[in-house]
């Protein structure tokens, strides 16, 4: 075998990956972006340019759906992954019994079908016949008001992710020195001082991590807002992914639909560097 044959044999190997690859990733993002380009009048394409980019601008729907999922983001996400940083220290405790089953337990709602919790958490928390109503003893509006429709839709996400983030916390988490707690201890440092200084820095990968999923998963939330509350009442939920599939699949507008996809790339492209420089390793 020659030289050449021989360095060309690997990607022989590779080869059917990258097919796979450009057929199924690569050609759907570059044609979304070619429809990105064109207006759909009367079942004919038309060359618009940048047309469905600057319609952007000026479009309320968009703005709103932005601000909403802004919003969980801001709000839903810093708790989510508070609660899952506490749940894998407390997960991570020699203290705990069965911490296999705890593990799982916090686990499995990750492993719940994202359309079948939100028709769960649809009927608990039905005004009139919903499980959480009757156990409070108040008739609370969570899926017909447009602020306790926020709230719904960020308690069935934590509910859904912490334990999710929880689990790759937990894995950074065993993979801390115990030497640093001695030492810690050693110097007199108690639990909290432990935690803020032992702790928080060797979770700071895992926590870029979580963050950066998070985000991304935020931004394209579309199952729950779509299930629980149908983007209602009034677009108080209505989220980018539910405004694109609206205009995808609802007004057949694909070329717009498109072009809000490649917006959200770019929002999720910069949120994901500045993420990056605020929390990655400086060095």
């Amino acid at each position: 075998m020659t030289p050449a044959r021989r360095r060309a044999l690997p990607y022989l190997f590779v080869l059917p990956a990258l097919l796979l690859f450009a057929a199924f990733k690569l050609y759907p993002i570059a044609a979304s972006f070619r429809l990105s380009l064109y207006r759909s009048t009367g079942g004919t394409e038309t060359f618009a340019g940048l047309d469905n980019y600057t319609r952007l601008i000026d479009d309320p729907l968009f703005w709103t759906s932005l601000s909403n999922s802004a919003v969980i983001l801001a709000i839903q996400v810093p708790l989510m992954l508070t609660l899952a940083t506490g749940l894998a220290v407390a997960l991570n405790s020699s203290l705990l019994r069965a911490r296999s089953v705890f593990r799982l337990g916090f686990f499995l709602p990750m492993i719940t079908g994202l359309v079948a919790y939100g028709i769960i958490f649809s009927v608990l928390l039905n005004q009139q016949y919903g499980l959480v109503n009757w156990l409070i003893g108040t008739d609370v509006p969570w899926l017909t008001d447009p602020l306790w429709a926020k709230i719904s839709l960020g308690l069935a996400l934590t509910w859904h992710y912490t334990g999710y983030n929880a689990v790759i916390l937990l894995a950074r988490l065993q993979s801390v020195p115990a030497e640093l707690y001695d030492a810690a201890a050693v110097d007199g440092a108690g639990a909290w001082k432990a935690f803020r200084h032992v702790t928080l820095p060797g979770l700071k990968p895992a926590l870029l991590l979580t963050t950066v999923l998070s985000t991304i998963g935020t931004l394209q939330i579309f199952d729950e807002p779509y299930v629980l509350t149908g983007g209602g009442p009034d677009n108080a939920t209505l989220t980018i992914g539910m405004y694109l599939y609206q205009n995808a699949f609802k007004y057949f507008d694909f070329g717009y639909a498109s072009a809000i996809a490649y917006a959200l790339a770019l929002i999720i492209g910069a949120l994901g560097l500045i993420q990056f420089k605020l929390l990655g390793d400086k060095s």
